[in-house]
């Protein structure tokens, strides 16, 4: 009797991962429960390859903490765990629960941005603000002039993009791409540096945001003339900027009261926090419904907040469960949707090659080259160019998308995904040899924040 229940126990505790769902015979359905129980041990899972992918990339290479995370959510994937164990790695993310995933993915990484937002210096976006348009302009029209360039030839290659689509679309598409920078990866590394309250570090944070709401843009564009509809086009660009200036305009006045019920109180009472949220939760739905996307909502809002008190006071209380709980899962899950194995072939070696030169120079090559037209010295346009030149998983997200929608094929979605990555590995350390290491000796720059190497283990 014993050995029986034992058995029983061991198979029971053997199936915890599989699905329960009342159909489960028939079409292996997941319960509510199934949802939860995947979903915390992912969490626990993500969190730990994230701390330590993040200590060695920061021990060993010299990489902030954000772009071992994004190592980490690639290694959870299928392009190595995936491949090396298909069954474990199936069992620990099974498509059903990637919805879920999802879901908190935009959450952390809104909120994230949400925070940036609220550090965003005002004064050094107006005295810079000639510099950051000429930057933001020159990171937007050279890639789609190399874009006009490089897509006629890919399109001759079978699989890259889509059967039949359109020069122009395609042309669009990959100008989007390369035109991206990774906005909520480049707040991070601009923290992480040290260089959240220079002049330097807003110019660029304000470019790439630039260029990543254009890219989002013409990708709505692309997606209407694709089959969508041009309503996609008219509500995403003329909601986008529709919201963006009434935030501008009447936000910190609307949300001043906010700040100085903080200011009064010494303090931010449960009350200011939930409506501060609520707030958050409603900008992000707003830009995530019209199709640009909950990223630029949460970042408007911040830039919208009251400053002083009331910003110590929301970074205190949200900043670390959002930087260690949160902003992972959207590393993991676009790591899910990443295939490095599809770039097979010699030939193919060489394009992908040819896609990642191609785009660092555009990017680097034109917005270092617009900063110094702008009357910067030589120096911070060179650091300039390396931040721009990052593209992490913002570029991950718009590839999917062209994947999922079908306008470019999986061999083509593994290229972008190289460029992605090495773009993103290589702006940290050009950034210090050009322009980071000089700074600190000078006494231009601090020295990396010690929050820095705290938060990474």
């Amino acid at each position: 009797m014993l050995t029986d229940l034992l058995n029983d126990a061991v198979r029971v505790a053997g199936d915890i991962l599989s699905a329960h769902g009342p159909a489960v015979n028939a079409a292996k359905s997941f319960a509510p429960s199934d949802y939860s129980i995947h979903f915390f041990l992912q969490l626990a899972v993500i969190i730990l390859a994230c701390r330590v992918f993040g200590w060695l990339g920061q021990k060993f290479l010299g990489q902030p903490q954000v772009v071992g995370e994004m190592v980490a959510g690639v290694v959870l994937g299928p392009s190595l765990l995936g491949l090396l164990f298909p069954d474990f790695q199936a069992l620990l993310f099974p498509k059903e629960t990637k919805n879920v995933l999802y879901a908190g993915a935009q959450l952390g990484v809104g909120l994230y941005m949400f925070l940036v937002g609220t550090t965003l210096r005002l004064d050094h976006f107006q005295s810079k603000g000639k510099s950051a348009f000429g930057v933001s302009m020159a990171g937007i029209i050279v890639p789609f002039l190399i874009a006009t360039a490089i897509t006629p030839f890919l399109l001759t290659v079978p699989g890259l993009f889509a059967p039949g689509i359109s020069q122009s679309n395609a042309t669009l598409f990959m100008g989007a791409c390369i035109a991206l920078t990774a906005f909520p990866m480049l707040a991070r590394i601009i923290n992480e540096r040290g260089l959240a309250n220079s002049a330097l570090g807003t110019l660029t944070l304000t470019a790439g945001a630039f260029d990543d709401a254009a890219s989002w843009c013409v990708l709505a564009v692309v997606l209407a003339t694709f089959g969508g509809g041009p309503g996609i086009a008219v509500l995403a660009i003329g909601g986008g900027v529709l919201y963006a200036a009434f935030i501008l305009v009447f936000g910190r006045r609307l949300l001043a009261p906010l700040g100085r019920m903080v200011e009064a109180k010494g303090e931010m009472s449960t009350g200011i926090l939930a409506i501060t949220m609520m707030f958050f939760c409603l900008s992000a739905f707003l830009t995530d419904a019209i199709g640009i996307h909950a990223v630029f909502g949460g970042f408007l809002l911040g830039v919208a907040m009251p400053r002083g008190l009331f910003t110590q006071e929301i970074k205190r209380k949200v900043e670390p469960l959002a930087l260690v709980l949160l902003v992972p899962m959207f590393f993991t899950y676009s790591g899910l949707n990443t295939r490095m194995d599809m770039v097979n072939s010699v030939p193919l070696l060489l394009i992908a090659l040819g896609v990642l030169a191609a785009s660092i120079l555009a990017k680097f090559g034109a917005c270092w080259a617009a900063a110094r037209l702008a009357g910067e010295d030589n120096r911070t346009a060179l650091g300039i160019g390396a931040l721009m030149n990052s593209r992490g998983l913002m570029e991950l997200i718009i590839i999917n998308i062209g994947l999922q929608k079908g306008i470019i094929g999986p061999t083509l979605f593994s290229m972008l995904v190289l460029m992605a990555i090495v773009t993103t590995v290589m702006a940290t350390p050009l950034f210090e040899l050009v322009y980071g290491r000089k700074a600190r000796q000078t006494g231009e720059l601090g020295a990396v924040p010690g929050s820095m190497a705290a938060g990474a283990v």
